[in-house]
């Protein structure tokens, strides 16, 4: 089946069941109701008729039980590792024992309301790390026949001609292919590709006076970041026997980078990729977008990219990884122009397909991440602001059907108050933002939790790409915060700043990824390489023939006799 299929026909767990008798005759008939539900659904495949006997039996259990059991709406999987193991934990241990700030009356009042919640309160023991593969097995086999359409021999560049049929069937592009009227020579197709430094001067030049100091001003706070974070890393040189070693730091040569076309233009990923890569040093900066809106070619030519490929998803990626020339041959030709050179790392945030195409070229060349889908922890104490919190939390589930946004906190009157906030800010949002949040929403939760402590035991277990922190004393709360993409500490330092340049970059680690790397920066563009020297004359020292003894030895205890004898070689009698 189709996963548009799947979605709609297999039942997965969505609404929350607030609570479930502990009887045993209630027990046995809250299975009973399990087994009958499923199928009638399997039914419903088939006949229309079983989906109304679904509902009787339905309203006749609800009754018996005196609850509302809608065990499966059609909506979106949960993650696996927010399940639960028994049904008395389903989403609302609440864990009173060792919770003093959670008063009874609050945690019954969020039962009796859970109608109307839509953060599903989930309990901190049933959390765990859940790091899954975020390529996409469709969308890599997808890309990978793309990579072999424009490059078919596995050699050389990739053509422009080659390109604009991909890019055009994709509808990156106008197809003229067969337009008799059009120029299709190569010089011609690839203008219709690049986009000039000229057409992006133009489309900042015509934007409002309002319009044009944001792009200058975000670029300045972030080209400022990036350079003090360049300079936090430099030469050295110590001592060794009998001469010097160290480490030079260097930038690749070319950088490609990627900014999303999508629902929505992201000038702020063109700012926080070329401007990061301008400020380690690169010599060549290219950036790829596909059907780039106005304010994105001007943030193109804010940022200073030497080049614009009018082309996204795997194919850009192919072409900035391997080059775009105007043949495909890899011989030295005279009429071969090289269009875009092959880049030493490519970055940006992108769709699935973007994603697979750079796990294709991990290796060959250097990337920065492969991103899954946006998430946002907020951890806060009674002191927060719901509003506020909840004002984050939306913020974050607009951004994709996927996102997801997490409260944990201490106090449960501040997680019902938030979760009413979301409830009526989600209203007025317009749409589609509006659509998109909901759905994000039904992948998000909130966690009680009985102390700060644990609170930070939950976060280092979802380790977040974007971390609020508003309790007091925040600072020392996010300095015990071990893992995240992120850290925005203190209600005013709101992940969407972050997001619109206050200086760090916004490109971040997701899906748990935040526990072994961090985001976007200089460094993903740095080469830091080290080096041994020492002269003939220097080796005569005693600390000079120590080493050398000392490397004799090991090479031989690891059956390595020519590195020995190497070795030897610099052995002074």
């Amino acid at each position: 089946r189709s996963d548009k299929e799947n979605q709609s026909f297999w039942p997965t767990l969505g609404t929350p069941i607030t609570s479930v008798s502990q009887s045993s005759s209630d027990a046995r008939l809250f299975s009973l109701f399990f087994g009958v539900e499923l199928s009638m659904r399997l039914w419903h495949r088939r006949r229309r008729y079983y989906y109304y006997s679904y509902y009787c039996i339905h309203l006749f259990v609800s009754a018996r039980l005196g609850q509302s059991l809608l065990l499966f709406p059609r909506t979106a999987r949960r993650p696996a590792s927010l399940f639960f193991s028994s049904t008395n934990k389903l989403y609302n241990n609440n864990n009173n024992n060792n919770n003093n700030n959670m008063s009874s009356s609050s945690d019954n009042n969020i039962n009796n309301n859970n109608n109307n919640r839509i953060l599903s309160i989930v309990t901190p023991e049933t959390l765990s790390l859940e790091v899954k593969d975020p390529v996409n097995p469709q969308a890599l086999e997808q890309a990978q026949a793309i990579f072999q359409e424009l490059r078919p021999t596995l050699d050389g560049p990739v053509s422009c001609e080659k390109l604009s049929q991909v890019a055009a069937r994709l509808g990156d592009i106008e197809d003229n292919s067969k337009d008799n009227s059009k120029d299709n020579s190569s010089s011609s197709l690839s203008s219709s590709l690049i986009i000039t430094k000229e057409a992006c001067r133009q489309a900042f030049e015509e934007l409002s006076t309002e319009e044009r100091t944001a792009l200058v001003n975000i670029h300045g706070r972030i080209q400022a970041f990036a350079e003090a974070q360049r300079k936090s890393i430099t030469d050295m040189e110590v001592d060794i026997p009998g001469g010097k070693a160290g480490h030079t730091v260097s930038p690749c040569q070319a950088a490609g980078c990627y900014a999303p076309g999508g629902r929505y233009p992201l000038p702020s990923s063109v700012l926080m990729t070329v401007v990061t890569a301008r400020a380690a040093g690169c010599e060549t900066v290219i950036l790829a977008s596909p059907r780039p809106a106005p304010i994105t070619m001007a943030a193109a030519y804010v940022a200073g990219a030497d080049t614009m490929l009018g082309v996204g998803g795997a194919q850009a990626i192919c072409s900035m990884a391997y080059g775009l020339s105007t043949s495909s041959s890899s011989d030295d030709d005279d009429d071969n122009v090289i269009i875009i050179p092959k880049c030493d790392v490519i970055c940006g945030p992108g769709n699935q397909w973007v994603t697979a195409a750079k796990s294709i070229v991990q290796g060959y060349c250097g990337i920065d991440m492969l991103a899954g889908p946006s998430e946002v922890l907020v951890l806060c104490d009674e002191t927060a602001s719901p509003q506020i919190v909840a004002a984050d939390l939306i913020a974050q589930a607009e951004h994709d059907i996927v996102a997801r946004a997490i409260l944990v906190t201490t106090c449960s009157q501040l997680e019902q108050a938030v979760n009413d906030q979301v409830i009526s800010q989600l209203a007025t949002l317009p749409e589609p933002n509006q659509s998109t949040a909901r759905t994000a929403m039904k992948q998000s939760f909130s966690v009680v939790c009985g102390t700060i402590e644990e609170c930070i035991q939950v976060s280092d277990t979802i380790a977040p790409e974007h971390l609020e922190i508003h309790t007091k004393d925040a600072w020392n709360v996010g300095r015990k915060c071990r893992h995240y993409g992120g850290l925005f500490v203190g209600s005013g330092a709101a992940e969407v700043l972050g997001d619109y340049g206050a200086g760090p970059n916004h490109t971040l680690p997701t899906g748990g990824t935040g526990r072994y790397t961090g985001g976007l920066s200089v460094f993903d563009f740095l080469r830091i390489r080290t080096y041994l020297k020492i002269e003939p004359k220097d080796l005569s020292s005693s600390q000079s023939q120590s080493m050398v003894s000392d490397t004799i030895t090991m090479a031989r205890l690891e059956g390595l006799e020519g590195h020995a004898r190497a070795a030897e070689q610099r052995k002074i009698e």
